[in-house]
């Protein structure tokens, strides 16, 4: 089994859109230790599906990243790509529908390029992140062409990945996407197919592991059990609501 793993902020708030230090470190130590592979998101795309492997995301940059995450990770030597909402940089992440969640600092500039140093592959995450299905073309254009030139010229780095703003695609947004990176992820809740597209790759939500044992089985069939029912839940819960997680 192939999975893209999905983070967004460790911290111990409880929210959706965290996992707490604890946690993360344990389910980071079990991966490390186990028979699961963990490679960068390249990497990931080209190996066998019948091979034990995932790839770690981080969406929205947060500082607690570089404090948290980034510190555990590179104590192990594991790789991992963070999605970056270049218009957000350094301040907190007071976009449209972030209400519910709690208001967090996000890394600067000068962080980025320190961890783009030292490692860290960096994607883009849109520029105001908002919801690309409802841009305009000359919108949706800015918002995928401003992260390319401003996480370039801050960094050095040229992102080639693309993470969907609040998981919203559709099939133009995603042929623009196609257009200037080389694969996008969604929100899509599911394991890596053979044929997947590689401008809709799913993940898997980290939300979903707050159980560090249910990670464990990772490429079991009670994992892949798991993971068909959550996606059915979760396919129920966004016709019903229409509602958006981060």
């Amino acid at each position: 089994m192939r999975a893209i793993l999905t983070y967004h902020s460790i911290d111990d708030s409880g929210s959706v859109i965290s996992t707490s230090p604890a946690v993360f470190r344990r389910q980071i130590e079990w991966l490390a230790g186990s028979r699961v592979a963990v490679v960068g998101l390249d990497d990931l795309v080209l190996r066998p599906p019948a091979r034990d492997a995932v790839a770690l995301t981080f969406d929205d940059a947060f500082e607690n990243f570089g404090t948290e995450a980034w510190p555990v990770l590179e104590s192990f030597g594991l790789p991992a790509t963070v999605f970056v909402p270049t218009g957000h940089v350094g301040r907190r992440n007071g976009w449209e529908d972030s209400g519910r969640l709690p208001l967090l600092p996000l890394l600067d500039w000068a962080a980025l390029a320190r961890l783009a140093e030292g490692g860290v592959m960096l994607g883009a995450h849109g520029h105001r992140h908002v919801d690309l299905r409802s841009s305009p073309e000359s919108g949706l254009d800015e918002e995928l062409e401003v992260p390319v030139r401003r996480i370039r010229d801050e960094t050095g780095v040229e992102p080639t990945t693309f993470a969907y703003p609040f998981g919203a695609v559709d099939a133009r947004v995603a042929a623009a996407v196609s257009r200037r990176y080389t694969m996008a992820v969604t929100t899509e809740f599911a394991a890596l197919e053979q044929a997947a597209d590689a401008a809709r790759l799913p993940r898997l939500d980290a939300w979903y592991f707050r159980d560090p044992a249910r990670l464990e089985q990772f490429g079991t069939r009670s994992f892949a059990r798991f993971i068909r029912f959550r996606r059915g839940l979760r396919r129920v819960r966004r016709m019903l609501t229409g509602n958006r997680r981060h």
